[in-house]
């Protein structure tokens, strides 16, 4: 690809007022492209920069159902000249946004899950969801499970690519030997780790009935709308060896992932597609503990190899898995090892990034008609 070719990343949240898997993927792809982002905040502004990224935040007016939602994202649109736009899905303003200002630019879309819970409003938004997908140049699914399984992606078959997310160790933090003490001072270590944001699909429910009362300690790392829902579980359960982390600093989540016995993912839905924390996991050397739910989940994790993968929503499973991670130490580090292997082979943000690299320029040559 062209260096002077120019990608706009469209996605309704970004850095740093929210962090989570698709801003992640979304800044190391920005970054290795040399390209911006465009997306909505509570906090406006006109130009800045995260980490080495130029990004333009409109005013966020509301989110219905997760759906946030800022007109000013519209005439920001419109002033931008990219050679290629890059929308990020689910986000249906996203669709509106590009069909009313997007002037007919080559369409790259992301497609990171199918719509799961909004089942009403997303047979009123199917429409136009149809029109914004049948627009695009190409659809990228981030796993061939959801490829094959998404019933939405079925219809575009002759534009759908697959490509694997990834991360980047060089952008994460040195592992401080403060923080590191620190962090172990407050929640100790070999304790079960989850880190992410506190949504309704990430099970979190089934991973604290699966833990109440174990010998080990599992740390929740993150902030949401699930947390009072989920601390008062973990109160009512009596599970003491439930630790609510809140929000984590990325040093501190390095050091919560060097001290950690096993990344566990408890997520029981469709709407999760990949999980950039079971990456985090196999960077570090971890085992992992997700649910077969069909998606991209189990891609990251190899069962039996990388770690363990079991029933959605099932308590008793998730159990099993821990219990096997905390009774075989050194089959947990073999685990570990083996995850680094194929973070390593196949999950690296270089891998990633050379990939769309590719995509962005065949896009526009098929465009040019080369």
């Amino acid at each position: 690809m062209e260096a002077s070719t120019k990608i706009l990343q469209c996605y309704r949240t970004f850095f740093p007022e929210s962090q989570g898997g698709v801003e992640q993927v979304i800044l190391e792809i920005a970054r290795r492209t040399e390209g911006e982002v465009l997306t909505l905040s509570q906090t406006p502004c006109e130009q800045s920069i995260y980490s080495g990224v130029k990004y333009s935040a409109a005013k966020r007016w509301l989110s219905i159902a997760s759906c946030c939602v800022g007109p000013g994202l519209l005439l920001r649109l419109l002033k931008r000249s990219p050679d290629i736009l890059h929308f990020h899905f689910p986000w249906p303003f996203g669709d509106i946004s590009y069909l009313l200002a997007g002037r007919s630019r080559p369409l790259v879309i992301t497609y990171h899950s199918d719509i799961v819970r909004q089942r009403f409003l997303g047979a009123i938004y199917r429409p136009l969801m149809r029109y914004f997908l049948s627009r695009a140049d190409r659809i990228i699914a981030t796993s061939q499970a959801y490829a094959d399984t998404s019933a939405v992606l079925s219809n575009y078959r002759e534009k759908v690519e697959v490509i694997p997310l990834g991360i980047s160790e060089g952008d994460y933090p040195l592992l401080n030997h403060q923080t590191l003490d620190s962090v172990e001072s407050r929640f100790g270590r070999d304790f079960m780790l989850f880190v992410g944001v506190l949504r309704y699909y990430k099970g979190l429910d089934y991973l604290i009935k699966a833990a109440a009362g174990q010998a080990y300690n599992v740390v929740i790392a993150g902030k949401g709308p699930e947390m009072e829902r989920l601390r008062a579980l973990s109160q009512g359960l009596g599970a003491d060896n439930i630790i609510f982390a809140g929000f984590v600093s990325d040093e501190e989540k390095v050091a919560l992932m060097s001290l950690c016995r096993a990344v566990v993912f408890p997520s029981h839905l469709r709407s999760e597609a990949f999980g950039v924390t079971l990456i985090e996991g196999l960077m570090n050397g971890k085992p992992l503990v997700s649910c077969e739910i069909g998606t991209g989940t189990s891609y990251v994790n190899s069962d039996g190899e990388t770690g363990y993968v079991v029933r959605p929503a099932d308590p008793d499973s998730l159990r099993e898995a821990m219990d096997k991670l905390w009774h075989e130490p050194e089959r947990a580090v073999e685990m570990g090892r083996a995850g680094r292997r194929r973070f390593e082979a196949l999950f690296t943000a270089e891998k990633m990034v050379s990939s769309y690299q590719r995509l962005y320029q065949d896009v526009l040559e098929q465009r040019a008609g080369v």
